[in-house]
């Protein structure tokens, strides 16, 4: 097996940009309620948003090889989404890898694990998804893979797909399907607004869901 891909379709600048705009649960609404990660990842600190281009890595538990090879080929705006290995024990990622990444204006990381120095990310003001917060090391000499498939956080991700992630979770934006994608999220905002201005003139929210219907369905009684 090829270890490493190099060469892979990544959608365009724009396009990223227009999904940096929009909440990551408003785009799990628009894909049909899909490509949520597992709520255990989530942001390292509160605020954080990230909106990039996935590189995938599959690591070994408790070694940092390949993540740092990775890190190594990143361009500005990549999201390393990393599977390594469902370790919580380890923190394969940490300040050195967090400068690198600032200088190399990579956007964020996501990781099926755990990180430390997490005081240093913060200060550095680097986008962390992650597990869990760990002191432990890690070897470095464990081959995996780099831009092949993975499984983070329950959701597949292939590498070019956009990830967008915020203070409510990870949603995996497949890049094929991204400009039908965006169009659907901006026509729920639209939808969204004009019920807001309804709700604002005195229209209530159950009516305007029409959720009676569903409560008559359901044979529900009251006295």
């Amino acid at each position: 097996m090829v270890n490493i891909i190099r060469s892979y379709p990544k959608p365009s600048r724009k396009l990223v940009e227009a999904f940096a705009e929009q909440d990551a649960a408003t785009v799990h609404e628009a894909m049909g309620q899909r490509g949520a990660m597992h709520s255990s990842i989530k942001p390292l600190y509160s605020g954080m948003k990230v909106c990039g281009i996935a590189l995938t890595v599959k690591s070994h538990v408790g070694d940092n090889l390949m993540i740092l090879k990775a890190l190594d080929m990143a361009q500005e705006g990549d999201v390393l989404v990393v599977d390594a290995g469902h370790g919580l024990e380890n923190g394969p990622w940490g300040e050195m890898t967090t400068i690198q990444a600032k200088i190399k204006g990579v956007a964020g990381l996501v990781i099926e694990g755990s990180v430390r120095d997490s005081l240093a990310i913060k200060k550095h003001e680097f986008p962390v998804f992650c597990k869990g917060v760990s002191i432990v090391g890690t070897a470095k000499e464990t081959l995996g893979l780099i831009n092949h498939p993975v499984c983070c956080g329950n959701a597949i991700v292939n590498p070019g797909d956009i990830i967008l992630a915020d203070e409510d979770g990870v949603v995996v934006i497949p890049r094929e399907k991204a400009e039908d994608i965006l169009q659907r999220c901006q026509q729920r905002v639209a939808k969204e607004n004009k019920l807001v201005e309804r709700m604002q003139a005195g229209e209530s929210l159950f009516k305007l869901g029409g959720y009676q219907s569903v409560l008559e369905w359901k044979e529900c009684t009251k006295i």
